[in-house]
């Protein structure tokens, strides 16, 4: 479907290229050089506009004072806000002021489609999103999980391209990432499809049984086989099994593990013969693998045939363009699963607490987090007092008396340097610029070593990137698109150095 977007820039190369991106999209753009010049258009097309892409940073009329404007005329047209610069206080006052969404210039074509079908959906008041309009017990395809950035995105591509294959993978990130969702996903769009999709969670198991529950047993195998029991692997013949906390595998396991990945073969516990099984493993592990391969708690071996093709599903705080995409779409879902009469917004303020919040569990603790304040919601949209225990964690919120959240911009500014102190992040572009000082000789890498030799290319390399980390605010994409690199190469040397990107100047122990 065709839509009128209005872009609002002052930079006319900028419009220019969005211009471009949106009439490739097959799309109808509209511009103006700001905000005054916006709203006029706004009043003679106003009725014809469908999305807007609002700069923050102009002359004459912001765009926060854009987004006021069109609150007073209560216009309920989707603003998708970009920007290249400004502090968290901007982004949180663009949020409470109603931006729909936000996009870091430079935008990619991608990024730009996924706002903007997002804010068309919103536009067109669909009804329920993906995620609702799909049971949880139905098969996961890659168009089901809600993305909106660039590093998810690359997720799926690489997703997509390990399903043409039988290739082991092995999905690497913290837990409640959705390591099984794309895992699902990769089996959907197989051959495997119709297949069985088996899960084990090797670290919820006895290490006592993880071999029978693997590979089975025949009855009278060891006391207590009372009956012939078969495994996991037995069970997803044809199909896919998913090996969850890989890591936790004991090393007598791994070894029969390995043999069932070199040879298509197993070993039943009590059987006389092998067993030819012919499945598609997919692990997946919240541990650093090779770091557990050094402590000698994996086999190396081992590693290097379940590692053959890689995907690093990063964590949500540091993909926070997600955050309000995935809040939007658990809102629709629980709210149709809880069969509420109303139709149930999100409130400005609301979002830009959640989009705050740091998220140590991740996805699953977001969608606990939005369950819970739907159960208990009593109004027309969820509000920052649904969420007092996020509230309670991220700084500058505080629960009134009224029971409603109030927002202290002074409290984001950056703090002073303490071990406690932590600025939570809504987009890592929107940190302070004052971080990192870039004036010589801070900056300056040395050619030599102390003793006057030139130093070693891979020590030099090491320095460089721990500096671009501290440069570009952990930011992946740019980091390894300025040192020209791919993000797969960035973050196997991020490994090789023991790099922590979230503290790139901590020396490994």
């Amino acid at each position: 479907m065709t839509a009128h977007i209005l872009v609002i820039d002052d930079d006319p190369v900028q419009r220019r290229l969005l211009k471009n991106m949106i009439e490739r999209s097959g799309h109808i753009c509209h511009m103006a050089e700001n905000g005054r010049a916006g709203l006029d258009l706004l009043d003679r097309k106003g009725g014809l506009i469908n999305v807007i892409l609002l700069d923050l940073m102009m002359p004459e009329m912001n765009g926060s004072a854009f987004l006021d404007a069109l609150a007073e005329r209560e216009n309920t047209i989707p603003v998708i806000v970009q920007t290249g610069q400004g502090g968290i206080e901007t982004v949180v006052s663009a949020m409470r002021a109603g931006a729909f969404d936000f996009v870091v210039k430079p935008v990619s074509p991608e990024r730009l489609n996924v706002a903007v079908g997002n804010a068309l959906r919103v536009d067109q008041r669909e009804g329920r999103g993906r995620m609702g309009r799909r049971g949880r017990s139905e098969a996961v395809q890659f168009d089901d999980i809600v993305s909106a950035s660039s590093e998810m995105l690359r997720v799926i591509e690489l997703g997509r391209r390990a399903a043409q294959s039988n290739i082991p993978v092995v999905l690497e990130g913290e837990s409640g990432v959705g390591k099984e969702m794309v895992a699902r996903a990769i089996q959907a769009a197989s051959d495997r499809a119709n297949k069985p999709f088996v899960t084990v969670n090797c670290g919820a198991i006895p290490h006592n049984l993880v071999e029978s529950i693997l590979f089975g047993h025949e009855k009278g195998a060891f006391t207590g086989a009372t009956e012939r029991h078969t495994g996991k692997f037995m069970e997803a013949d044809g199909g896919t099994l998913f090996l969850d906390e890989i890591g936790d595998l004991p090393l007598e396991v791994q070894v029969k593990l390995l043999r069932a990945v070199q040879q298509g073969e197993i070993e039943t516990i009590g059987a006389r013969f092998p067993q030819k099984v012919n499945v598609r493993l997919i692990s997946a592990t919240n541990r650093d693998l090779i770091n557990e391969v050094r402590e000698g708690r994996f086999r190396e071996d081992l590693y290097y045939r379940l590692n053959v093709f890689p995907i690093t599903i990063p964590a949500l705080r540091r993909r926070k363009e997600d955050i309000p995409v995935l809040v939007r779409a658990f809102v629709q879902r629980f709210a149709g699963e809880q069969k509420l009469a109303r139709p149930l917004a999100v409130s400005a303020g609301a979002m830009a607490l959640l989009t705050a919040y740091d998220w140590p569990g991740n996805i699953r603790q977001l969608e606990n987090a939005i369950f819970r304040a739907v159960v208990l919601s009593e109004g027309a949209e969820l509000t920052a007092s649904d969420f007092p225990q996020i509230a309670a964690q991220v700084p500058g919120y505080g629960l009134a008396e009224s029971g409603a959240a109030t927002w202290d911009a002074a409290a984001f500014r950056a703090p002073e340097p303490s071990a406690e102190s932590h600025l939570p992040s809504v987009y890592p572009d929107f940190r302070p610029s004052e971080s990192v000082d870039v004036g010589v000789p801070d900056n300056a890498i040395s050619s030599v070593d102390k003793g006057g030799h030139v130093r070693k290319l891979a020590d030099v390399e090491e320095e460089l990137i721990r500096f671009a980390l501290k440069f570009y605010h952990g930011q992946m994409s740019q980091v390894a698109r300025k040192l020209g690199i791919g993000r797969s190469t960035l973050y196997r040397k991020l490994k090789d150095y023991g790099i922590d990107p979230d503290d790139p100047m901590k020396e490994a122990a």
